[in-house]
């Protein structure tokens, strides 16, 4: 979900150019045999290959949130997973990435975008091995908790090496391929756990299917080049020509100024600058940690952890049909994320937040009152294990099998040395009078959900994947990397990114134990009730920033403007673009 990490990618995208442009008149600029920003790369097969290389990590992030939704199902009952500790091994991976969010600028200054991918790459490797090797919930814990960090600090190394190495003309298409390589990740985590769900021990496959591509991408990593951003703040001013000019031989040295001028920007700037009045920045800052803030408070992070457990409660039962419709969502993702990614320049980010915003009410609203009528397995989300596989009750003492088994009426047959079998209409019965005991005033058998409630449920979730991915997925990271002033925009996209991993670990590790106690309807029309806030937000605060300069929607925002005024906008007929003017300003014709 969610991924602010991206804001920096776009901050550089522009910048760079833009700060080129600033150096030497356009009108001035050599043909583009000679240099300068109409310059095609070198090598664009090599460009091309490092920038997907570096994608990797978006796509091993999208599998880590999406195999767990799957994965889940079957550890809660091998590991006899309480409700909380169900959101605690979901909550891991975004807590490591919340604590490696607090050093990753450090880490990445000092010892670069490069280094960092190929050391999170390995990172990844260990932190999987320690979560399939031992099968315990410390191990789970653990081992989500480093492939967190590791990823989070991937993300950000790998946009930033994007970024960094891609010629002016081509960053957008190259940098979009990380978020699209997010949403893939996690059709793919979906569609493992489809594949895996009736597998015994099915669980490590999930997640050990993330190594492969975390050695090939620390493999592949070693042969390409550093970022000549980095070199340049080394002072390492001859390599990071090198580098520019095998990625694309005209135009280096023209580059290689713009980016030593945006540095001496940069480096004229601190954190407490953020607190500053001056042109807007503190407010800016708020806007910010006001939008990621309200992007997860729609439940959009609940949604791609807890799938299969969601869809379980509101008619499909087996985990091969909750995994399945799960897979449905992943499929979604990617294919509202392309056109979004595709179109932002022509539509606007503002234009789709104000689509996705209202869309996203509008299914979550129906999806609550669908499952108002299914309320018999809605109330029951957080369910006790089962113990499909049997193979673990004699591992665990604390399981509740064992403190069921003395009102057991027959006796228990034994087929193998730790394989137990129990004839069904007692094992229904034990399992009726756990549940009346745990849910009173719930009925202990789950009841069949109609097929138009079920199948009206997975369309308004299908239809608000697609709602979130094609506004809130792609487009807070554009807004984000263009609301704020060049010397101070690493930085408070930093502050932004922090709070938006705090903002989704703190929905995430309680997001069953708040569904227990008020139930999943309820759950959905808070989420709806946020989105229609987050359009109101929307209409109100963004800027629509299509079509404009870096310094043209500085210079706007920069103004001193309440936070009550309204952003007025106008549709210039021969653009087709909307320009940002302030109410009662009056406009020219063109």
């Amino acid at each position: 979900m969610d991924l602010e990490d991206n804001a920096t990618i776009r901050s550089q995208l522009r910048s760079v150019s833009e700060e080129s442009t600033l150096t030497q008149p356009a009108e001035k600029a050599p043909p583009s045999k000679a240099g300068g920003a109409l310059c095609r790369p070198g090598s664009s097969t090599f460009l091309l290959l490092a920038s997907a290389v570096a994608a990797v990590s978006g796509f091993m992030l999208g599998y880590e949130m999406g195999v767990i939704s799957g994965a889940l199902l079957q550890l809660r009952d091998i590991l006899s997973l309480t409700c909380q500790m169900q959101e605690v091994a979901v909550s891991a991976l975004l807590l490591g990435a919340l604590l490696v969010s607090f050093v990753g600028g450090y880490l990445l200054d000092q010892y670069g975008r490069k280094f960092a991918i190929i050391v999170t790459a390995g990172t990844i490797v260990v932190g999987t091995v320690v979560l399939v090797g031992f099968a315990s919930f410390t191990a789970l814990f653990l081992g989500r908790s480093l492939v967190g960090m590791a990823v989070a600090l991937s993300g950000t190394a790998s946009c930033l090496y994007i970024a960094e190495i891609a010629p002016h003309d081509r960053r957008g298409l190259l940098v979009s391929l990380y978020e699209l390589m997010v949403v893939i990740g996690v059709l793919l985590g979906f569609g493992l756990s489809h594949v895996f769900a009736a597998v015994p021990d099915g669980w490590k496959y999930m997640f050990a299917a993330v190594i492969p591509p975390a050695v090939l991408q620390g493999g592949a990593m070693c042969f390409l080049p550093v970022s000549p951003r980095f070199l340049l703040k080394k002072r390492r001013q001859e390599a990071a020509l090198a580098v520019l000019e095998q990625l694309r031989p005209c135009g280096a040295d023209k580059e290689l100024r713009s980016i030593q001028a945006v540095l001496r920007e940069e480096s004229q700037h601190s954190f407490l600058d953020l607190l500053s009045s001056k042109d807007n920045v503190r407010r800016r800052l708020l806007i910010g940690v006001a939008l990621v803030f309200l992007q997860q408070s729609t439940g959009q992070p609940n949604v791609v952890f807890y799938a299969s457990t969601i869809l379980q409660s509101v008619g499909f039962h087996s985990h091969g049909a909750a995994t399945l419709a799960s897979t449905g969502l992943g499929a979604v993702k990617v294919a509202a994320t392309v056109p979004a990614v595709l179109l932002v320049d022509r539509v606007g980010s503002r234009n789709f937040l104000c689509m996705g915003a209202a869309g996203m009410a509008l299914s979550l609203t129906t999806l609550g009152m669908v499952t108002l009528q299914s309320h018999a397995n809605a109330t029951r989300i957080c369910q006790s294990p089962t113990h499909t596989n049997h193979t673990n009750w004699l591992h665990n003492i604390s399981s509740p099998v064992l403190d069921v088994l003395p009102v057991l009426r027959e006796p228990v047959k034994v087929t193998g040395s730790s394989n137990w079998s129990v004839t069904q209409e007692n094992w229904a019965d034990t399992r009726s009078r756990e549940t009346a005991e745990k849910f009173p005033g719930v009925d202990p058998e789950p009841k069949q959900v109609s097929g138009v409630l079920k199948w009206l449920s997975l369309v308004s979730l299908l239809s608000y994947v697609a709602a979130f991915s094609i506004s809130l997925g792609p487009m807070v990271h554009v807004v984000l990397s263009e609301i704020f002033p060049l010397g101070v925009r690493g930085k408070a996209v930093s502050v932004v990114s922090a709070v938006n991993w705090g903002t989704n670990l703190i929905i995430s590790l309680t997001f069953l134990t708040v569904t227990e106690k008020v139930g999943l309807a309820n759950i959905l029309f808070l989420y709806a009730a946020m989105s229609f806030v987050l359009l109101v937000f929307v209409i109100f605060y963004i800027p629509e920033t299509k079509g404009q300069t870096l310094e043209q929607i500085s210079k706007e925002l920069s103004e001193k403007n309440n936070l009550g005024e309204t952003i007025c906008y106008r549709v210039r007929s021969k653009t087709d673009s909307f320009t940002m003017v302030k109410p009662g300003e009056k406009t020219n014709p063109n």
